[in-house]
């Protein structure tokens, strides 16, 4: 899916802790001079060009790409992401309800009910998003601390893109133009924190369950739009201490990403650097009965976008004094 001149862009922690912008080919990467990847895509054109540039020129200022570690490759404007926008997915929920459900559906009764759902809310309806939080991204390799409050964190491996020109009620057929590159997020959710039994009427609550620090693994880079060449058609795969849990392609989506974009532009107005995470597929931990505990390993790639490993560790709380 990326072309063998492909270049990626990102931003990398030394050893010492600092932090800079840097480009990388094929397993080596340079400093690019620019306050941020922020700063680039806000006049993206002009910043792939010189990007690519460098990314083809000879120089003594490449290092080894495992010198560096990676950290969140932008920090982003708005982070808009997309629930349920994977037909088998919710095919799985509509499954995993009780029996019970007060129709006495067979269990191949309820896939075709759900089935027909999906089919129907793929052509006739319209994609679900909310927002995120900045402060819960970490970067590819970086620890995911399991807050103390909860026991049920769980994995949602997504594809997300970035948005390089900004947009306001955006015709679909025009929406991958507004598309700088695409990238890896890992979007985990404290699922017994999602709803409250004192406050049902309002609904999921997004914070508590989903935008703890370290709960959005982004990265390991940015892969140029123009290097993918169907963002549609790329393999999604998660696993949970070696065993794959998820599996399936972007193809599965219920509303493609045209739809996407211009659905979230008519509820806000889209500037670059913003971050828009695509729904995650089926085999969240929610569906295998496992969830995520202390030292458990999450291995994540999606096709030509790189991988992310990363560990799980419990929040150590501070003693008060006294």
């Amino acid at each position: 899916m990326v072309t063998d001149s492909a270049f990626a862009l990102g931003t990398f922690r030394t050893e010492h802790g600092t932090e800079f912008p840097g480009v990388v080919v094929d397993g080596r990467v340079r400093r690019i001079d620019a306050p941020n990847v922020a700063a680039l895509l806000a006049g993206w054109d002009a910043a792939l060009a010189y990007v690519g540039e460098l990314a083809g020129s000879a120089s003594s200022d490449w290092r080894p790409l495992d010198s560096v570690t990676p950290a969140p490759p932008l920090a982003p404007g708005q982070i808009l992401q997309a629930g349920a926008n994977y037909r088998q997915h919710v095919i799985d929920l509509v499954m995993s309800e009780s029996d019970d459900d007060g129709q006495g559906r067979t269990p191949e009764e309820k896939r075709a009910y759900g089935a027909e759902m999906m089919d129907r809310r793929a052509a006739e309806g319209t994609p679900y998003v909310f927002l995120g939080s900045p402060s819960a991204l970490c970067g590819a390799t970086d620890d995911i601390v399991l807050p103390a409050e909860g026991h049920e964190h769980d994995w949602e491996l997504e594809l997300a893109l970035v948005i390089g020109r900004p947009g306001r009620r955006i015709d679909p057929a025009d929406a991958l133009d507004h598309v700088a590159a695409y990238t890896i997020a890992n979007d985990i959710t404290t699922r017994d924190r999602l709803y409250r039994s004192d406050l049902a009427k309002l609904g999921a609550d997004w914070v508590a369950a989903k935008n703890s620090p370290t709960f959005l693994p982004v990265g390991p880079h940015l892969v140029p739009a123009t290097f993918v060449k169907d963002p549609m058609d790329l393999r999604i795969t998660l696993r949970h201490n070696g065993t794959v849990r998820q599996d399936e392609s972007t193809s599965d989506m219920l509303f493609d990403i045209p739809r996407l974009i211009s659905y979230a532009s008519e509820l806000v107005a889209l500037r670059p650097g913003d971050l828009l995470l695509t729904g995650s597929p089926a085999g969240n931990g929610a569906h295998w009965g496992v969830f995520l505990a202390p030292g458990d390993v999450l291995d994540a790639e999606i096709t030509g976008l790189g991988a992310q490993r990363n560990t799980c560790v419990a929040e150590v709380l501070a003693r008060a004094e006294g």
